[in-house]
């Protein structure tokens, strides 16, 4: 890369590619700075803003729960259920694109356009704020899973690109090959490196915006978060830009001219199913793909879910959730490169083979994560205090009420004794009053169903306190809490490890083997694949992705249904536990020289 690389100068990353002609660099560079772009949506859209708001606005328009057709939603299942919808759409009809991409130069074209429908989307979810916290809810769900669409789809023919990068875009056969898989994994985890650099920039300027515009009593002002949403649209698509000017269209051996989109479909159907039929050629590559299936579901669906759980299940605030994501970011990157290292002085498998390992012990880990039990009279939600004329009530500044049934009706019947600013909303700075006989009842309800907390303190009710079945806080009703009770009486409470400490005990782990898993996977695809065939190839790499991408998410939705949030975040972890035994089955060798030959083969009868 030369002196132009500043990013890769950083993580010292010009031994294996710097010998190559400038247009070569610059095309990796290029290529690069679509994960630079792309970054901005899978982090601060996906992971550490969008959730928290996603499932704030369910919750104040829906309370804790909504049931729909006899079965009961949260907001992070909800979440869940958006990705898996953008997610199934695109794994039905991404092999197809990867096929017609294969056959005619049109990789760039349509990354160029579904870039475009993706960003759009994106800006577009900043119109949830002028709507109601009910329609505002549908409008967040509409808008993610077309933004998360534009994403997916156009990722198919971003990754296809990646064996036409480096030595292997040479014409010359023997050139082509001569880079290796060291090479390739320099370049794939190069390019996540740019993306959690990059995404990392924008997520800090948004921290930032969310820690500073605030009003006079430390609320954020309510266009800050649609303005940050609009913004990672915008960055997707200008850093986009460089991508689609310097990289260019690779040329393929004896493409198809003037496709209509009939012929093109056509195309595709007949080309997929004889792919198909050609998977006994390709054995390793085949359970590779069965193998990836498996371990990218579990990863990609809990850092997908994670910040939905965290704010659902776990009571994690925006700006706790976004300063751990960039924590992620600026780990993620320098790690990448050290598996990297790890790779070139093992193997790729071995290296990927860690990182999973890695992968279960966090996933299993994060399952006993729990809020520590309060303990402080100041820690509960609504506080009452005994004064002559009977309690004065007074709430946190995080507690509000939405418009849903179950707390219009609370407010309907508590508002007597609330603290209510001049607009009828829970204020902290604002004081209700309640007699005894109200106070002791409004305890007894807190203590039923519901998400809130509450303490008495002087009095008859001095030592009183009440916790709702949905409050953060409390455990034991869920299939396994058992395991995060334990965890928190036994572990986290003796270290004095509240739920902050434990969310950034995840990020750092979670950054540590993100770039280095998500990297290498890719790499040893990118390895086995043919590059004659890399469209068609990466179009099922994408399809099987596509396919974890939204069962991951459904098997959320479903056992959060059946069971509880904390059940299905362990179900993924068994997911990555079949992959990375599956991995272990992979001959890497084996499957770079049945790619040679068919390289060689197709190469052949273009001549």
């Amino acid at each position: 890369m030369g002196s132009n690389d500043r990013i890769g100068q950083i993580f010292g990353l010009d031994s294996n590619i710097g010998d190559l002609p400038d247009g070569d660099r610059k095309a990796i560079r290029g290529w690069c700075y679509y994960d630079w772009a792309k970054s901005a949506f899978e982090t601060s859209i996906v992971v550490a803003i969008l959730p928290v708001y996603f499932v704030t606005l369910f919750q104040h328009a829906y309370g804790s729960e909504l049931s729909l057709a006899g079965f009961t939603f949260t907001g992070d299942s909800m979440w869940a259920w958006a990705t898996f919808l953008s997610a199934i759409i695109i794994a039905l009809v991404g092999p197809g694109m990867g096929v017609i991409a294969d056959r005619a130069e049109i990789k760039m074209k349509l990354t160029k356009y579904l870039t475009w429908a993706g960003a759009g989307a994106t800006v577009l979810l900043a119109g949830a704020y002028f709507l109601s916290s009910h329609w505002g809810f549908i409008w967040l769900f509409v808008f993610y899973v077309l933004a998360n669409m534009g994403l997916l789809s156009a990722t198919i023919f971003y990754n296809a690109m990646l064996p036409y990068l480096g030595e292997r875009a040479s014409a010359d056969y023997q050139v082509a090959h001569r880079g290796g898989p060291v090479q390739m994994d320099d370049i794939s985890n190069r390019a996540f490196a740019y993306g959690y650099f990059g995404g990392g920039i924008l997520l800090a300027i948004h921290l930032a915006m969310v820690s500073i515009l605030v009003d006079a009593d430390g609320n954020l002002l309510g266009w800050v978060v649609p303005v940050a949403l609009a913004s990672s649209g915008l960055w997707w698509y200008g850093f986009a830009l460089i991508t689609i000017n310097w990289v260019p269209e690779p040329p393929i051996p004896d493409p198809v001219r003037d496709l209509t989109f009939g012929s093109a479909t056509r195309l595709a159907l007949t080309e997929v199913r004889k792919t198909l039929g050609e998977v006994s050629r390709f054995r390793v590559l085949a359970l590779y793909i069965v193998a990836y299936f498996f371990f990218i579901d579990g990863i990609n669906s809990v850092t997908s879910l994670a910040g939905a759980f965290g704010a659902g299940v776990l009571g994690i605030p925006l700006v706790l959730n976004m300063a751990v994501i960039l924590l992620v970011q600026f780990v993620a990157a320098p790690s990448a490169m050290l598996f990297t290292r790890l790779a070139g002085s093992t193997s790729t498998r071995t290296a990927l083979t860690v990182a999973l390992v890695g992968w279960i012990v966090v996933i299993f880990g994060a399952v006993g994560f729990a809020p520590l039990e309060l303990a402080e009279h100041e820690e509960y939600d609504f506080q009452l205090d005994w004064d002559e004329s009977g309690y004065e009530v007074t709430a946190l500044s995080s507690v509000s009420l939405g418009d849903s049934d179950v707390d219009r009706a609370f407010k309907a019947e508590w508002g007597d004794i609330l603290p209510l600013d001049v607009e009828g909303e829970i204020d902290a700075d604002a004081t209700g009053s309640a007699s005894e006989t109200r106070a002791t009842a409004f305890l007894a309800v807190i203590d039923g169903d519901g998400r809130f907390s509450a303490s008495a303190s002087g009095g008859l009710l001095d030592g009183k306190t009440a916790l709702g079945e949905d409050h953060p806080t409390s455990l034991g009703d869920g299939a396994i809490d058992a395991f995060p009770s334990f965890l928190r009486d036994y572990l986290w409470a003796p270290l004095g490890f509240g739920i902050s400490l434990q969310w950034l005990f995840l990020g750092l782990m979670a950054g540590t083997l993100l770039g280095g898993s998500q990297g290498l996977a890719r790499s040893i695809f990118g390895q086995m694949v043919p590059q004659t065939r890399s469209a068609e190839f990466f179009g099922f790499f994408g399809f099987f992705g596509r396919i974890a991408a939204f069962l991951g998410p459904l098997i959320y939705v479903v056992v959060t249904g059946i069971f509880d949030s904390r059940t299905a975040v362990l179900s993924l972890g068994v997911l990555v536990v079949i992959g990375a035994v599956l991995l272990q089955r992979i001959d890497v060798a084996e499957g770079i020289r049945v790619a040679h030959a068919e390289d060689e083969r197709k190469r052949g009868s273009a001549e």
